[in-house]
């Protein structure tokens, strides 16, 4: 019998191979994104101190929306909120791994709109 792929498996592997590549920096942090199946969650993450910055999630209770991709796009308003509160402009998007699609695009055209460059 032939078992399907796991597919966090695969995207832990796109992940990794994403992440060879990028890294945060101090002058240009990395903009994680996760998505679960109910929620999403974004940081912006110094990778040479290893800290997060700023972040922001579903979880807040300053996001709401109708749909997921409303939600997503809160999220992506907020993050970009709190990272300009600490002065920082740019940044590098970490897509964890995901397709550029739906709520990760939605989340990624929010942050941009709130300020946020990449």
């Amino acid at each position: 019998m032939i078992s399907k792929p796991d597919k966090n498996k695969l995207r832990k592997k796109r992940q990794q191979r994403i992440r060879r590549n990028l890294s945060g920096t101090a002058e240009r942090p990395r903009l994680n994104v996760f998505r679960s199946n109910k929620n999403i969650y974004a940081q912006v993450i110094d990778d040479l101190e290893g800290v997060t910055l700023a972040s922001a999630s579903s979880l807040d209770t300053d996001v709401s929306g109708d749909s997921k991709v409303e939600i997503a796009s809160a999220v992506g308003a907020l993050v970009a909120k709190r990272a300009n509160e600490k002065d920082i402009t740019e940044v590098v998007f970490d897509r964890g791994g995901y397709q550029y699609h739906g709520r990760v695009q939605a989340l990624a055209d929010a942050a941009r709109e709130n300020g946020l460059k990449f």
